[in-house]
């Protein structure tokens, strides 16, 4: 719909090769010309779509007004800009976390759908060889069979590579002709020996892969001609990276978990407790890298040769310090918080199906402080059942299902150290588990009585009541040093100077745009009035630097929810004016009656000005 305004505003840029960067704010777009003699002001003012052009700052500036995501999406097709740097730079915590946190939802949903048929398989009313049972197994197995492909995607996307050719990588490895060379000997790649092993639910070789992928694309795109990147950047990618994995990422988890499931059989000749501390502290994790699979075989081995398997007796542990995990959040949580809605489903598919990748990815490596609770509270439990010789007589998931027909041996001590590990993890992490960074997907700020009165009053009037999103000193929008802002170009209404870096909902209404640089927000009052709140002026250049944002786009909010927190002096550090505009964007359609006069000091709450159709007549002030 804009790729004919788009290449207009590129070509009085100077073209896409002029611009070095571009970003935008609220309004405008932000060009980082080579050269700013090639671009064509006077031709870019007159563009029936362009509201103003301002040089500042270094930066040529395009004012396109609310629909600026609009253009900047389209242009940004047409520029070669590197917008984020590898995930070298990234922690590898944050990796992980971006890479599960899109997928919890999935996990949790096919986690229930497991949870179900076994609670159906169990109560005898659906057999798990019918037909019916096969449909819906897939259902629940599909995202956890084809992890590497699901991962492919957002770990690339992560690193700044095509999400699809990373989807790519991980589905050949699913690929039948590959995974029908499993078992088979003298296999080969190019005379290389080829040693094929199942990489389904595994996450080790697609996260090696995928940092991999984004520095090789980099890498060729810098040297293969624009006009045949398009099929040979992800044929290259895919000829070399799939059988690297194959012939190396694989083979080296496989030789790594055997090595591991070694180490731990040596540990439980060697001494049965530390055994036990030692499983069920890393268990957790080992089963996040796929290397858990490496005591299947000695599991199978034991099960035949002594009728019950010792690792496994250890290992049910970090099932229930999972859980106890998941459980300590729940009720950490505040009503209507983040973890709250996260930690719920996930208890339930972790007791009905022994499902517990939602907790791992979706709240164990979320929050660092989880990670050495879970470690601590499966050694309690490890060491407990270690101790006593506990032992997991049948193949089989561990739920409660598997509890209730008693399929572990002593079953007493079991209850003693399964019922340790979930108890340790749900004290710990509901006393211990949440830091000061975690602390906001905990919390929900909770409405005053005086901002429910004030709701109230709202709702019931025919106008739209703005009041103050934050706490400072009013300035009158024709005085702010941006002649965006100052002109009303983007919009009418006033500014203040805050003096308490906490921004909050004018209105009862819908969040309906959040910036990439999280410093500007936009809001649609229930009247229809569209708002927009702008935390300082030029601060899109900080790129999220000293922003936190507490709401998302599409969610509902009232009078005087927290919307946004920021860092006052860090800003001002920076050398950015902390002027906030509270803009009315829609101004054209409405008359404004301004409650408070400049320089006036006002509280987050206070009425600040009254939004009314034209056609509504005079009312009074």
């Amino acid at each position: 719909m804009f790729e004919k305004e788009a290449k207009e505003i590129l070509s009085l840029v100077g073209d896409s090769k002029n611009v070095t960067n571009l970003v935008h704010c609220a309004t405008r777009l932000r060009f980082e010309l080579k050269d700013m003699k090639k671009a064509d002001k006077h031709a870019l003012e007159n563009l029936p779509y362009v509201l103003s052009v301002v040089v500042s700052g270094g930066q040529f500036q395009v004012v396109i007004g609310p629909k600026v995501n609009d253009y900047y999406e389209e242009i940004i097709k047409h520029l070669n800009l590197n917008k984020e740097k590898s995930g070298g730079s990234k922690s590898v915590l944050k990796i992980i976390s971006g890479a599960f946190s899109p997928l919890i939802p999935l996990l949790a949903g096919a986690g229930m759908v497991k949870a179900l048929l076994t609670v159906l398989s169990t109560a005898g009313i659906l057999a798990d060889t019918s037909s019916t049972y096969a449909v819906l197994s897939a259902a629940g197995n599909s995202v956890f069979y084809f992890m590497p492909i699901f991962l492919g995607i957002t770990l690339s996307k992560q690193f700044g590579a095509n999400p699809y050719v990373g989807g790519a990588i991980g589905a050949a490895l699913l690929e039948p002709s590959f995974t029908g060379l499993i078992g088979q000997e003298g296999t080969t790649f190019l005379g290389i020996n080829l040693t094929v092993v199942d990489y389904a639910t595994t996450i080790f070789p697609i996260f090696i892969v995928s940092f991999i992928y984004a520095y090789l694309e980099k890498g060729l795109k810098k040297i293969i001609k624009t006009e045949l990147q398009l099929f040979l950047v992800p044929m290259i990618c895919l000829l070399i990276l799939v059988p690297m994995t194959a012939l190396v990422f694989g083979p080296f988890g496989t030789i790594v978990g055997n090595v591991v499931s070694e180490i731990v059989m040596w540990l439980f000749n060697f001494n049965k407790v530390i055994a036990g501390i030692v499983l069920g502290a890393t268990y957790p994790f080992l089963t996040m890298l796929g290397l858990h699979w490496g005591f299947t075989p000695i599991t199978l081995q034991n099960l035949t040769v002594s009728g019950g398997d010792v690792i496994e007796g250890v290992a049910v542990c970090c099932v229930y310090a999972e859980l106890g995990i998941a459980i300590g959040a729940y009720l950490r949580g505040n009503k209507h918080s983040k973890i709250k809605a996260i930690a719920g489903p996930t208890i339930l598919t972790g007791f009905l199906a022994g499902v517990t990748e939602p907790i791992l990815y979706g709240i164990v490596m979320r929050y660092k402080r989880l990670m050495a609770i879970v470690a601590i509270a499966g050694g309690v439990g490890g060491a407990i059942n270690g101790l006593l010789n506990v032992t997991m007589d049948a193949y089989v998931f561990h739920n409660v299902f598997s509890m209730a027909m008693m399929t572990y041996s002593p079953f007493v001590p079991f209850l003693l150290g399964v019922g340790a590990s979930l108890l340790t993890g749900a004290v710990l992490t509901y006393f211990f588990g949440v830091s000061k960074e975690d602390r906001k997907d905990y919390e929900v700020e909770e409405t005053s009585q005086e901002e429910v009165q004030k709701k109230d009053s709202v709702i019931e009037d025919t106008d739209c009541m703005i009041c103050a999103p934050l706490s400072g000193e009013v300035v009158a929008l024709e005085n702010v040093e941006d002649e965006v802002f100052a002109s009303g170009t983007a919009g009418k209404g006033i500014a203040i100077i805050p003096n308490e870096g906490k921004l909050v909902s004018p209105f009862e209404g819908e969040v309906v745009a959040i910036f990439p640089s999280l410093h500007a927000i936009g809001l649609r009052c229930v009247n229809g009035v569209e708002c927009l709140l702008h935390v300082g002026l030029n601060t899109v250049m900080l790129n999220g630097k000293y922003f936190d944002m507490k709401v998302e786009q599409g969610q509902k909010v009232s009078i005087g929810d927290l919307l946004l927190e920021f860092d006052l002096n860090g800003i001002k550090k920076e050398g950015y004016s902390l002027v906030t505009p509270v803009l009315i964007t829609n101004s054209e359609e409405k008359e404004i009656d301004k409650l408070v006069n400049e320089k006036e000091c006002v509280e987050k709450g206070t009425k600040i000005m009254r939004i009314r159709n034209k056609e509504n007549g005079s009312h009074e002030k």
